[in-house]
């Protein structure tokens, strides 16, 4: 019993011991909550563009035999690459490699959440690929933003009174079908200012013009 216990100590001892080497070699400075087992660790990354991001460390009892699990606020979580000579500082800099590959989902969800009426837009998830674009005269959009293609168009639900979501609906589907085929085109033209990753094309009377451009965007005015 003696002689297990005495084992059990040495290997925590040299489990806190890799623990805290492998801190220092990311950096303290990067560590945002160290658990007091030592198993669960939480670092701060953050992406070219300036968004901070937080990625949680789960620490198996035989690590680093075992992987880590991760999470992190993000669209999908990479396929960790892990052998026995793996490091935190590994681990650490797949994450970054990652959050590049999602730097064009995040760049056109954060076009839309600066030009368009996004309902319940507070503290927007970084994993959330979706958003409820209000269109006015009760009616609302959900885009979903396709995380293999972010530069293709979006899925899209109508939401709203019969009349004006199946007016909507047809437009968006006939004009949709252009898109292999031009680089901008009118998609919707609805009574107010709606942006869809997209450029603010003509204005005529009192509705306007949604346009998909891949290539040129520009800044609409926030809503009234």
């Amino acid at each position: 019993m003696e002689q297990s216990r005495c084992r059990e100590s040495a290997n925590s001892s040299s489990f806190s011991r890799s623990v805290y080497s492998e801190i220092e070699e990311v950096g303290w400075e990067h560590l945002v909550r160290l658990s007091e087992d030592l198993k669960f660790l939480s670092f701060r990354v953050i992406d070219k563009k300036g968004r901070v991001h937080c990625m949680e460390i789960q620490l198996d009892k035989n690590y680093p035999r075992s992987p880590p699990s991760i999470s992190a606020d993000v669209p999908y979580i990479f396929n960790l690459k892990w052998s026995r000579k793996s490091r935190l500082k590994d681990l650490l800099q797949q994450f970054r490699e990652h959050l590049e590959k999602l730097q064009e989902i995040w760049n056109i969800l954060d076009e839309i959440d600066k030009s368009l009426w996004v309902i319940d837009l507070k503290n927007p998830s970084r994993a959330n690929v979706c958003r409820q674009i209000n269109l006015g005269y009760n009616c609302i959009i959900m885009l979903s933003i396709h995380i293999d293609d972010p530069s293709s168009l979006p899925e899209c639900r109508f939401m709203g009174s019969d009349p004006m979501v199946n007016s909507l609906r047809k437009t968006w589907q006939r004009n949709s079908k252009r898109c292999a085929s031009s680089s901008s085109f009118c998609l919707l033209r609805v009574p107010i200012g709606l942006r869809l990753r997209c450029r603010l094309s003509v204005t005529e009377g009192e509705c306007r013009c949604y346009c998909f451009n891949k290539k040129k965007t520009s800044t609409l005015p926030p809503p009234k």
